[in-house]
Formats: C-alpha cells, sequence, structure tokens
C-alpha cells in the first residue's frame, strides 16, 4: 500500500489537518475484504486491530488525515462554506495495477467545517449508504463504494437515542461542483486553476491533450454526468438530495443519503423528507444535473478564456450538449431493457410501456425482469398490469418489432444483464436497519450478499426480490445529519 496523498499537498485554504476523534468503544461491524484486496491494504487479521482503524482510534500508515474545504447550492440556495462537517479523508492510496483510490471516514469526529455539529454518523444512514453503494458498484453504476462499517460504542443524538457509527468509503476523488464553487466564491483563480489541475490528473486525463484543457474538462465533467443520470433512470433510482456539494466532479454516484430505489412506477415520486417542493424528484434528476453542471460552467469561467463573453459563450455550447447526451444514453438503457436495438421506435416503444406501468402502478424493478421472459412466459408479466387488452397490444407491438429488427434470439440475454432481480428495497433497508440499531447485524449481512449478484436469479432468496406489502412501503428516507 502507497498513500500519495496529493490532494494534502494543495495549499491549506483547501483543507483543515484534523485527525478523527476517537471513539468509546470501536467494533468492526462488517469489512469489504473483496475491495480491500484491490486497495492492496495491509490490514490487521484480528477484530479488535480492524476496528480501530476503521473508527479512526489508529490510522493506517502513511495517511495525512484531512478534512476538505467545500461550497454548495442547497436546493437551490448558495452556502458558500460547508465543507466535511464529519468526514475526514485520509488520503490517496496506489494498488501496483496502478489505480489510485480516495479512502475517507464518514462519522469520524468534528472539524471546523461541522457548523454546531457533533460529527457523528447514526448507524441507520452508515448501513444504508454501505448497502446502497455496494448494490451500485454491483449493478454497474460509477459510485463510490464502502470499505467497511464499525460502531462507535457512543450514542448520536437526532429525534432520538441511536446507536453511532462510522463508514469507510472509497472513490476515484471526492471533489464536488461545491469544492469548485468555494473557491469561485471568493475569487480565489490561482486556487481554482490548481484544483482543475488536480481534477484533470486524477478524473480526467485526457483534458491535459487538448488546447482548451480546462473546456476539454468541463466537456469531460458534463459527458460522465450524462452518464451516470441516465443509468440511475434505467435502474429505478433517486438520489434524494442532489445538491451541488453531492455532485462529485469525478462522475461516480457519491453522499447516499435519503436515497432510494422505486418499487412501483411513479416518474414524479419524492423520498427526501426535507423535499418538500419535489426539486429532486425521480423525472427531474436529468434537468437539476444540468442546473448543477451550470454552476460548475460558471465557476470555470476565469480558466475558459480571458474574455468573459467568449468563456461564457464556450461554456453554454458544453452545457447545451448535456441534455442531447443524457437522452442518448438513457435511449440506449432503456431499449436494452426491452431487448431491442436502441433507435426511435423502440425508444418510443419503451416509453409507452413506463406509461402503462404509471397507470397500472407496475413494480418497475420485478415489471422489467418479467419482461426478460415473456416471450415464451408472458403471463407473470402481463398479470402486473391493470388492462389487459392495453398491455396484450403493447407485446404484440413488442414481438413485431423484435421480428423485424432480428432480435428474437438475442433478446432474452439482454433484458437480463439490464433487468435486475434484485435491488436495494427500502423496506428490506429499513428490516436491517431496526434489526442492526437491536444488535442483529444478519439481515444486512444477508442484504448485502444477495445484492453483490443482482442480475443472477437466487431460488432460495427470491424474498429479497417481492415488493413491499402496503404496511411495509417506505415513503420517507433520511440523511442522518
Amino acid at each position: 500500500m502507497r498513500f500519495i496523498n496529493t490532494y494534502a499537498h494543495l495549499p491549506e485554504s483547501f483543507f483543515e489537518r484534523i485527525n478523527p476523534e476517537p471513539v468509546a468503544a470501536p467494533a468492526l461491524i462488517r469489512l469489504n475484504r473483496d475491495l480491500a484486496a484491490r486497495l492492496e491494504l495491509d490490514l490487521p487479521e484480528d477484530r479488535t486491530g480492524l476496528a480501530e482503524i476503521f473508527t479512526g482510534n489508529r490510522l493506517l500508515p502513511g495517511s495525512k488525515p484531512i478534512a476538505q474545504a467545500y461550497a454548495g447550492h442547497q436546493f437551490g440556495q448558495f452556502v458558500p462554506q460547508l465543507g466535511d462537517g464529519r468526514a475526514h479523508l485520509l488520503g490517496e492510496v496506489e494498488n501496483g495495477a496502478g489505480e489510485r483510490f480516495d479512502i475517507q471516514y464518514k462519522g469520524s469526529g468534528r472539524t471546523r467545517f461541522s457548523r454546531g455539529g457533533d460529527g457523528r454518523a447514526p448507524l441507520g444512514p452508515v448501513i444504508r449508504e454501505y448497502v446502497v453503494s455496494e448494490a451500485m458498484h454491483a449493478l454497474g453504476v460509477p459510485t463510490t463504494r464502502a470499505l467497511a462499517m464499525a460502531s462507535t460504542g457512543q450514542p448520536v443524538f437526532r429525534e432520538e437515542e441511536l446507536p453511532g457509527a462510522v463508514i469507510t468509503r472509497v472513490a476515484s476523488g471526492f471533489v464536488r461542483v461545491g469544492t469548485f464553487e468555494y473557491f469561485a466564491a471568493r475569487r480565489m483563480e490561482d486556487e481554482l486553476r490548481l484544483l482543475a489541475d488536480h481534477v484533470i490528473e486524477r478524473n480526467h486525463p485526457a483534458a491535459r491533450e487538448s488546447a482548451t484543457p480546462y473546456l476539454a474538462l468541463f466537456k469531460a465533467v458534463c459527458a460522465a454526468q450524462a452518464e451516470l443520470v441516465a443509468r440511475w433512470l434505467c435502474l429505478g433510482f433517486v438520489h434524494g438530495v442532489m445538491n451541488t456539494d453531492n455532485t462529485a466532479v469525478s462522475g461516480q454516484t457519491i453522499d447516499y443519503g435519503p436515497c432510494a430505489f422505486l418499487d412501483h412506477y411513479d416518474p414524479a415520486m419524492v423520498f427526501s423528507s426535507i423535499d418538500h417542493m419535489g426539486r429532486y424528484a425521480f423525472n427531474q434528476q436529468p434537468t437539476i444535473m444540468a442546473w448543477n453542471l451550470a454552476c460548475l460552467g460558471g465557476c470555470l469561467l476565469p480558466l475558459l478564456d480571458p474574455d468573459e463573453t467568449k468563456a461564457r459563450e464556450a461554456g453554454e455550447a458544453v452545457l447545451e450538449g448535456f441534455i442531447p447526451s443524457f437522452t442518448e444514453h438513457y435511449r440506449q438503457g432503456l431499449c436494452r431493457k426491452i431487448g431491442l436495438p436502441a433507435d426511435d421506435e423502440s425508444f418510443s416503444l419503451a416509453r409507452s410501456l413506463l406509461d402503462l406501468m404509471r397507470r397500472s402502478r407496475t413494480d418497475f424493478t420485478n415489471g422489467f425482469r418479467a419482461l426478460s421472459d415473456a416471450q415464451t412466459a408472458p403471463a407473470p408479466f402481463t398479470a402486473m398490469f391493470a388492462t389487459a387488452e392495453e398491455i396484450a397490444t403493447w407485446l404484440h407491438d413488442w414481438h413485431d418489432r423484435l421480428d423485424r429488427t432480428g432480435s428474437v434470439d438475442t433478446a432474452r440475454e439482454t433484458m437480463r444483464t439490464a433487468n435486475p432481480a434484485y435491488i436495494p428495497r427500502n423496506h428490506r433497508i429499513e428490516e436491517a436497519i431496526r434489526a442492526a440499531t437491536a444488535g442483529d447485524f444478519g439481515p444486512t449481512d444477508r442484504l448485502i450478499e444477495v445484492l453483490a449478484h443482482p442480475f443472477e436469479d437466487q431460488p432460495e432468496k427470491a424474498e429479497f426480490a417481492h415488493p413491499p406489502r402496503p404496511e411495509e412501503r417506505v415513503t420517507r428516507t433520511f440523511c442522518g445529519t
């Protein structure tokens, strides 16, 4: 294991150097051994030693903990200073294959960015982030990953007293749109350039070869986010709180707070308990990402061209390509979900299926999974719809399209790699959290193990694919701050 710590070599204005606060009674909950092996971490074998490391009581050799500074637009309102109020970036490691990763604690104590908070995380949100981030990785979505979670032995007080925990997460970088906003708001152009150079080096190295590297960086970030949001929508994922400080310029999904997956298909669905106006509803995510990227583009203007008018024109030209790029990725993804080539006719057919699912309140994940087998066994699929005649007509059109595109023989395989059988069902996560709060981590472990293979049939674990009963439905989720 080699710590590089390039972010910690930037000027002091980028962060606060601060160690995690020790905890009273550290205990390991889970270690992601596959990820630890990829990082080539030299870890102790005993659970006591692991608990000391993954609560911050003992630091990994070579790490230089810092709390990163950033700003952000929260629900559209600019906050000039946010920062890591309960997180510590240990540093950047490189494995033998030359892969680089940032390792960060979350819930590890106060920093100067805590804004009066306790710097801690309740157990529930830690479990949610571990479960969902690892599931997203298995689903093929760019994401931060979970390396470990450990309990602190100390209570956290929110609406009630809750057990505390720390999650250790890994990413290709924790720089956010809000990080650029932090320096742009202060007119710190030298720091803005250093930050952009760091992101190019770490996340978008092809931009170095461009005659206009900072414009190329903006293009790369927009392209990555267009593909990312399309993947979210094709899986029914709702981030829940797409503030600019929760938007990573690496193109990875970050900050799993009040996130959730759709059960029945409702494009206007909102889960976050604090999103009273539906700003971050499922179907608003492409528009909000475009808004966030506009904020990033505004920050980069001084780097794009000395002439502000030319800089603005160049940035706007890039931004104008975001929605078309997203739409193309979404078209490709949605057409794969129905086993057809990505053309306009197939896209229209897929969207008409979504409309039928909306009107019948069809389970999003199970509906598409059942379609994967509908060529030979249509009954389970058609049973999910309230209007038998309409879904029969749709199936007729679908079969006709399969025949005309020559997709009959490949459709099932295509769909079964695009339509998971298992997602992190909201009620299953809540079930795991309730059990863990009472001291039983068995449901958490079982959920993580099922979700590691989301596209595989697991007959002995079929209950994890069941939608919630009415009394189990989760309609509000919380971030834990």
